[in-house]
């Protein structure tokens, strides 16, 4: 079993409070993060956000597990990109995460298409990110010549 651990540390009301997040690996050290980066679209001045957080995850787990799918069946990628978009929607007084739809741009020499989507479909099914999300998981999944 593996653990990993993050701290998050909040101060003040809801919409005019902040925090930081702190990960046991240091790539996040006392990282803003707020409600104006969280609900209003903000280009980062106020830090981060959850939701930002689960799209790297979203996207980085899911390329792991392509990469891995990929070259169990003898297609080293050369390369993967793809792009998360997690979409929160108000339900009632809360929140949800409603979706997380991924595109995925790929450099994997001597695959078809076919072979292709399929891989792409149970890496999107089974990362451990796909699997935690109580959303919809879309991908659109391009293979490049």
């Amino acid at each position: 079993m593996l653990k990993r651990k993050a701290t998050a540390v909040w101060r003040g009301a809801g919409a005019d409070g902040t925090g930081e997040l702190t990960t046991t690996s240091g790539v996040l050290s006392n990282t803003p993060y707020s409600a104006a980066a969280r609900f209003k679209n903000e280009d980062g001045t106020a830090g981060t956000n959850p939701e930002e957080l689960i799209a790297a995850a979203h996207a980085g787990c899911f390329n792991m597990a392509l990469a891995f799918g990929l070259a169990g069946a003898g297609f080293p990628p050369e390369e993967l990109s793809t792009d998360a978009v997690v979409t929160i929607e108000q339900e009632g007084v809360h929140w949800k995460v409603a979706s997380s739809a991924l595109t995925l741009r790929a450099r994997v020499p001597g695959l078809d298409q076919a072979k292709f989507d399929e891989i792409a479909a149970v890496a999107k099914a089974n990362c451990p990110i796909s699997r935690v999300l109580n959303a919809e998981i879309t991908l659109d999944a391009t293979l490049e010549g």
